[in-house]
C-alpha cells in the first residue's frame, strides 16, 4: 500500500460520514502529491474502499507581461508619458524607442494611436491627452483578476477577450475529486489475490484468500501475432501456382556459391562486366570454395577455351583462381545448374523433370525507388527431350495467365548463356502500357553439353523478380516502402490476402 493510499484511507477513518473535499486542497494540507493522490484514489475507488466524485476549478493565470503592467502600467501608458515629457514639439520613433524599448513602444503607441491619445505631426509622435487625462484601464482590469484570485467572474467576457488577444492573461482548469468511503471501505487496503495458484490449492488458502472479481464478458487483449510480410503471401501464391503446373522446388537455402557455379557452368565468360566488384558481392573469407567436381571442371573448361558441340568457346586462359572465388549468387540459376548436373549424372541416366525456386539474390546497384542490392527472384525450367521454341512460350503463357496477365509480348535479347532469348511484356492495366515482367530463353548446348545431359535434350527457362509483381499487386511505388528498414510495418499488418485471377479456367 502506498503512502498517499494509507494516508486517505486514515483520514476517512475517523468517522464514518469523513470525506476529503477537495482533493487538490488535501494534497497540499498533506504535503502530498496531488497526481500520486489522484492515481491512489483512481486504484482505491477500482476496489470499492472509496467513491469519488469530479470537481473541476477554473481561474485566469497572469502571463509575466500582465505582472509587468501590474507593477509598472501597461505599454500605451508608459508610452503617452514619454510623449508627454516631450512637449509640444514631440519626439521621433528612432528615440521614443531608445527611451521606452522596442517592444513597449511597439504594443504602446499602437493603442495610444487607437485611443486617439496621440498623433504624428511630421516626422514626430505628439501626445493629444495628458496622463491626468486617461484611465490605465488594462492595468485595472489585471489587478482586478490578480485581487480575486484570477476569478473568471471578476471581469466581463469582452474583457477577458482583450486581454487573451494581448496574451496576457491564460485560463488553467484544475480538476481533482471529493472523495468519500465505499461500500468495501476498510481502513487497512487488504490485495486482493489475481489468480489461482497451485500453493493456494495445496495448503487450502484459497478458502480464506479474497479474489478479484472476473469479467467473463470480456474478449480479452488483443494477440499481436505475427504478419506474412506482403512478399511472402505472393510468394506463396506463385509456389502453389507452379507446383499446380507439375514443378518440382529447387533448394534455394545456400546463399554464398562459387563463381564456377554461379557463373563458369553457365557458360558465361571470365572477362564478363558482371563478374566485377562493382556488380557482384565478393566474400573476404573464406574467399574460395573448397571443391569442385574436377570432371565437371575440365568439360567446362575446354568448353570455354576451345568450344565443343558446334561452337568455338571464347579462346581465352580459364584460370582456376577465377572460377573458386566466393560470391553472393547474383541468380538462382547458380542451382539450377547445379540441379541440372545432378539430373544428368543421377542413377538411371537422364529423366525429364521441371524445377522451380524462388529465393533471394544479390547485386552491387545503386539503391533507387524500384532497385536495391538484394531482390527475390523467380526462376523456372523444363528438362526435356526436342523442346522448342513455342514450349517456351507456352509455358509462360500459362504461367502468366494463372497471375491474371493475359495480354504479353516477347523481344529478342541476349543472355551470356541462352539462346535464343526473350525479354517479356505485360500489358499494365493500371499504368496502360506494356512494362517489361521478365527474361526467358533456352540454354545454350555450351552449357549443357559438359554436364552429359544427352545430345537431344533441351532445356527452356524463364525469371521474374518477385518485387515487381508484389508493387503492382499492392499498389507500391517505392521499393523501399516493400522492403528493407523503411518498411511502414503497419502496411505489411493490413495488406490483404493475395490472390490472382487466374485467366487459364
Amino acid at each position: 500500500m502506498s503512502a498517499e493510499e494509507a494516508a486517505i484511507l486514515t483520514h476517512l477513518s475517523s468517522r464514518p460520514d469523513a470525506a476529503i473535499e477537495d482533493t487538490l486542497t488535501w494534497s497540499d494540507q498533506s504535503k502530498l502529491d496531488h497526481k500520486a493522490v489522484v492515481g491512489a484514489v483512481k486504484s482505491l475507488q477500482a476496489d470499492a474502499y472509496v467513491t469519488a466524485s469530479d470537481l473541476t476549478k477554473s481561474y485566469f493565470d497572469l502571463s509575466a507581461e500582465a505582472k509587468d503592467i501590474l507593477a509598472n502600467g501597461s505599454q500605451e501608458i508608459i508610452v503617452l508619458g514619454a510623449l508627454c515629457e516631450a512637449g509640444e514639439a514631440g519626439i521621433s520613433m528612432p528615440d521614443l524607442q531608445a527611451k521606452v524599448g522596442k517592444n513597449v513602444c511597439k504594443i504602446g503607441m499602437g493603442n495610444c494611436m487607437k485611443n486617439k491619445w496621440a498623433k504624428k505631426d511630421g516626422g514626430n509622435l505628439v501626445a493629444t491627452s495628458s496622463l491626468a487625462d486617461v484611465t490605465d484601464e488594462v492595468q485595472a482590469h489585471l489587478k482586478a483578476l490578480a485581487d480575486a484570485g484570477g476569478s473568471e467572474s471578476a471581469v466581463d467576457a469582452k474583457t477577458v477577450q482583450a486581454l487573451k488577444r494581448r496574451k496576457l492573461i491564460n485560463l488553467v482548469t484544475l480538476k481533482s475529486y471529493k472523495v468519500g468511503r465505499g461500500e468495501s471501505y476498510a481502513p487497512v487496503r487488504k490485495k486482493k489475490a489475481a489468480d489461482l495458484t497451485k500453493e493456494m490449492l495445496d495448503s487450502g488458502a484459497w478458502k480464506t484468500t479474497e479474489f478479484k472479481q472476473y469479467n467473463f464478458q470480456t474478449l480479452g487483449e488483443k494477440v499481436g501475432g505475427g504478419y506474412l510480410h506482403p512478399l511472402l503471401k505472393v510468394r506463396a501464391e506463385f509456389r502453389n501456382i507452379l507446383l499446380e503446373m507439375g514443378f518440382h522446388e529447387m533448394p534455394t537455402n545456400k546463399w554464398v556459391e562459387s563463381s564456377f557455379w554461379n557463373f563458369d557452368s553457365l557458360f558465361q565468360p571470365q572477362s564478363h562486366p558482371a563478374r566485377d566488384a562493382h556488380d557482384t558481392f565478393f566474400i573476404k573469407e573464406p574467399a574460395q570454395t573448397v571443391s569442385l567436381p574436377e570432371d565437371y571442371y575440365d568439360r567446362v573448361k575446354t568448353m570455354h577455351e576451345v568450344g565443343g558441340s558446334g561452337s568455338i568457346g571464347y579462346r581465352y586462359d580459364f584460370k582456376r583462381e577465377e572460377t573458386l572465388k566466393n560470391l553472393l549468387r547474383t541468380h538462382t540459376t547458380a542451382v539450377s545448374s547445379q540441379m541440372l548436373y545432378k539430373l544428368a549424372n543421377q542413377e538411371g541416366g537422364f529423366k525429364p523433370a521441371r524445377y522451380f525456386s524462388i529465393d533471394r539474390v544479390f547485386r552491387n546497384e545503386t539503391m533507387d525507388a524500384t532497385h536495391l542490392c538484394e531482390f527475390h527472384q523467380v526462376e523456372g525450367l523444363v528438362a526435356d527431350y526436342d523442346l522448342s521454341l513455342g514450349d517456351l512460350i507456352g509455358t509462360i503463357e500459362t504461367f502468366f495467365k494463372k497471375i491474371g496477365i493475359e495480354k504479353l509480348r516477347f523481344k529478342p535479347a541476349f543472355n551470356p548463356y541462352t539462346e535464343p532469348s526473350m525479354e517479356i511484356f505485360g500489358y499494365h492495366p493500371d499504368l496502360k502500357q506494356w512494362t517489361e515482367i521478365g527474361n526467358s530463353g533456352m540454354f545454350r548446348p555450351e552449357m549443357l553439353a559438359p554436364m552429359g545431359l544427352p545430345e537431344n535434350v533441351r532445356v527452356i527457362a524463364w525469371g521474374l523478380s518477385l518485387e515487381r509483381p508484389t508493387m503492382i499487386k499492392y499498389r507500391i511505388k517505392n521499393i523501399r516502402d516493400l522492403f528493407g528498414h523503411k518498411v511502414d510495418m503497419s502496411r505489411t499488418r493490413m495488406a490483404p490476402i493475395c490472390r490472382f485471377d487466374d485467366l487459364t479456367e
